[in-house]
């Protein structure tokens, strides 16, 4: 049961509410933003509520237990602080949201309602729709370690401990030709393998997307026009003489990681780790069951 202040208790029970909401939004980087429904902007903790800047909620379903509240929160694009760039960018990917109950008339009186985190954000022309997902949904994420064969690191982190500075793990370049919204011709492919980059991070260093990244599915020589595939369309259509930044991509194998980068040492996952298979195959008299190892 919800405990309100004196105040704003003795405001609802009044004739006539002043009450708003107010919505504080902190993304990643640390950035705060603060919007409300009200048609005046509205101050309180040190952050600047936006008026009117299009925010709302849907109704709330709450779940008994453990299970994820969930609720949506749909926005205009026409507040400032708000940009396609950033939406686009995942700026505002896991953001931090913090709903509030205001007397606008007396923002002492004020109510901490919920806080969650965005979830999937969808566009749609000038607005967006965002999935608001309470803190019980932190309990579904993965903690720690993970036994599986595949690497869990993170290509060139602390743990993987590979350097992608070294120039046979990156290079620079520029667009030369646009097929289409994911297909590039581009320079500084050369003297790579194909699909060298595949998995790989491209990062914009001029032009429209600067500074957005992307993911690459594959790079290839054809008839010597290097070529990339992007994972997806960018926010803009790159440009020809777009310049980037690229850096080599894993499949997170053990036999990638001994092969291209001399690696296997620290690498992260366990590939002799029987899967579902062997897992749920029964005994008989033809296979040997003693706990030796399956690879040699």
């Amino acid at each position: 049961m919800r405990t309100l202040s004196p105040g704003l208790r003795s405001h609802l029970d009044g004739e006539c509410t002043t009450l708003c909401y107010c919505w504080r939004v902190i993304r990643g980087d640390g950035v705060v933003l603060g919007f409300t429904d009200h048609d005046v902007e509205i101050v309180f903790a040190g952050t600047t509520f936006e008026a009117l800047a299009g925010f709302q909620t849907s109704a709330a379903e709450a779940m008994l237990g453990l299970n994820v509240d969930t609720q949506e929160v749909v926005g205009a694009l026409s507040s400032t602080a708000i940009s396609e760039v950033d939406l686009a960018a995942g700026r505002y990917d896991n953001a931090s949201v913090e709903i509030w109950l205001v007397n606008w008339q007396n923002v002492s009186e004020r109510e901490f309602l919920r806080v969650g985190y965005l979830g999937e954000i969808s566009r749609e022309d000038t607005r967006f729709v965002a999935e608001f997902r309470s803190l019980t949904n932190m309990l579904d994420q993965t903690k720690g370690r993970r036994f599986m064969s595949l690497c869990d690191a993170v290509l060139g982190d602390g743990q993987c401990g590979v350097s992608l500075a070294v120039p046979q793990y990156s290079t620079s370049g520029s667009v030369v030709a646009v097929r289409n919204r994911m297909i590039l011709e581009i320079s500084g492919l050369a003297g790579f393998a194909d699909n060298w980059f595949a998995r790989g991070r491209l990062l914009w260093t001029s032009g429209s997307n600067i500074n957005l990244a992307i993911e690459l599915t594959a790079n290839r020589d054809e008839n010597g026009a290097g070529t990339i595939q992007l994972w997806k369309p960018m926010p803009f259509d790159p440009q020809v003489g777009d310049t980037f930044d690229l850096s080599a991509g894993c499949n997170k194998s053990f036999a990638t990681c001994k092969a291209k980068f001399a690696n296997h040492l620290n690498f992260r996952g366990f590939p002799h780790m029987p899967g579902n298979d062997f897992a749920l195959s029964y005994v008989d008299k033809k296979t040997v069951h003693d706990g030796s190892p399956l690879v040699e």
